[in-house]
């Protein structure tokens, strides 16, 4: 269940007990008597929350507030100073890559990075409280934080389509503030929680089975030219030497794809480095033929399945009894480029190219990037997003898989132009994901992989519990 949390009279929030602890006063923003942000502009709106809680531990709706603005021209993107940071350390989580980001640290407003997804200013042995900067989804808008000049801290709001415009926004950054830095930010989700209600928390979900299992990718091992005979081999070799996995996870690799130039009764499965399969786009909803070739050397009872992914899936459980998981990969949008338009079998789709937003240009170059630029993606349209789970998912039901790593996630922003913007394409997606997930995975077979973003925090994680936190899955390089 959602969070107890409960509006309350904003008119009573400087009465006793809830005397604000945040505030606006002249063109500053002060934290329990302290400035922590000062030159704030007159355009700057500031709302403070409605939201109290109503448990025994409360949460004061006096410490925290919305923040919005007003702009001179409607426009899809708006960059607007909040105020002037000077000498206060924070610390922070900005992208670095367009689906990854890492931890950044400084004192003053220059010190931030562009896309930056959540500021802690430090306390002060003096009084001043932990204060959480959290930029927020408006409408079909998202916000992100970026450095100003003269140490302003800018807010970057934008739609991501020339077409979705606005010049008025009430709550597109919060503002919380605490004693405590993990409390400070779970309150503040419980009440962004009430607040958009596109999202779940994780006590209100269940985690998948694999949570507490040792599990193996087959990334490493194999990139793309994963195989039955490989799995299994992989398997074996970590039960022999003591450490059977209870999860194995069949990575990118084991579907049928294409590039454009192929005809598409040819599986594109010459792509063997990685980095070759990301102009290919999905073929078909069923594996390749490494795959579909692979015979049982059992002999199966009449009705069983004796050849494909499902006898593979079927003969690796019985014969590794500690192997309850199998989990296959697939991009959000089927793959890396999306859908080959036109195949019979597959929904409608279009090629989209991709547009980068001026905070996405100032990331890290990216190979996945440059390339699904260069050749764009294979979008299903948004009212047909259904049909695209639907066709993955059944599939790799009937096979005995029992969840999804959903990958290269946070892409819809760069092809929204056409379909309402960011947010509404996001939620189109995202809700088409979930249902499908609820109905073959018990609504939490999945772990999402590249979604380093809030929209996809705020709008993909209604069922889904598990990500991916890292860009490697162990410190090759440190990014700070």
């Amino acid at each position: 269940m959602a969070p107890s949390l409960s509006k309350v009279s904003v008119s009573g929030l400087g009465d006793g007990h809830n005397q604000s602890l945040l505030s606006l006063e002249g063109s500053n923003f002060i934290a329990n008597g302290h400035v922590f942000l000062s030159d704030v502009p007159q355009n700057i709106i500031v709302t403070p929350s409605p939201y109290g809680s109503s448990t025994d531990k409360k949460i004061p709706s006096s410490v925290g507030s919305f923040v919005g603005f007003e702009a001179v021209e409607s426009n899809s993107r708006h960059v607007v100073p909040i105020g002037k940071l000077n000498n206060i350390k924070f610390m922070s989580i900005f992208r670095f890559k367009v689906w990854w980001t890492t931890h950044w640290v400084g004192s003053n407003g220059k010190d931030l990075e562009n896309e930056t997804q959540m500021v802690i200013l430090e306390k002060s042995a003096s009084g001043r409280p932990y204060i959480l900067l959290l930029p927020l989804l408006e409408g079909p808008f998202r916000a992100s934080l970026q450095p100003g000049t003269n140490d302003n801290i800018d807010i970057c709001v934008e739609s991501g389509s020339t077409k979705v415009t606005s010049a008025r926004f009430q709550s597109v950054l919060y503002i919380h503030v605490g004693e405590d830095p993990f409390n400070l930010v779970k309150e503040a989700m419980e009440v962004i929680r009430v607040h958009l209600g596109t999202f779940k928390l994780l006590d209100e979900k269940t985690p998948p089975g694999i949570l507490d299992k040792f599990g193996w990718c087959t990334w490493d091992a194999f990139y793309l030219t994963v195989h039955p005979q490989g799995v299994w081999e992989g398997v074996k070799g970590l039960a022999d030497g003591g450490c059977p996995p209870g999860m194995v996870l069949i990575d990118d690799g084991w579907q049928s794809i294409s590039r454009d130039e192929d005809p598409i009764t040819k599986e594109g499965m010459n792509c063997t480095v990685a980095g070759e399969q990301m102009p290919c786009r999905l073929l078909k909803f069923q594996e390749n033929y490494k795959f579909r070739d692979y015979e049982s050397p059992k002999t199966l009872a009449t009705g069983e399945p004796n050849k494909g992914m499902g006898a593979f899936i079927k003969d690796l459980k019985d014969e590794f009894n500690t192997v309850e998981f199998v989990y296959v990969w697939h991009a959000l949008c089927g793959y890396w480029g999306g859908l080959r338009p036109n195949v019979p079998g597959l929904p409608e789709s279009e090629v989209i190219k991709p547009e980068l937003s001026p905070g996405l240009k100032n990331t890290m170059e990216d190979l996945a990037v440059d390339k699904i630029v260069n050749t764009g993606i294979g979008l299903v349209p948004p009212e047909k997003a259904d049909q695209l789970y639907e066709g993955i998912h059944s599939h790799l039901k009937n096979v005995g898989i029992d969840g999804v790593k959903v990958d290269v996630i946070h892409l819809l922003e760069m092809l929204c132009e056409n379909y309402g913007g960011r947010v509404d394409l996001a939620k189109a997606y995202y809700r088409a994901l979930t249902d499908s997930i609820r109905k073959h995975f018990n609504g939490n077979g999945v772990i999402a992989s590249m979604e380093h973003c809030n929209d996809f925090m705020f709008l993909g994680t209604e069922a889904i519990c598990l990500g991916r936190v890292g860009m490697l899955f162990y410190l090759l390089k440190v990014y700070i």
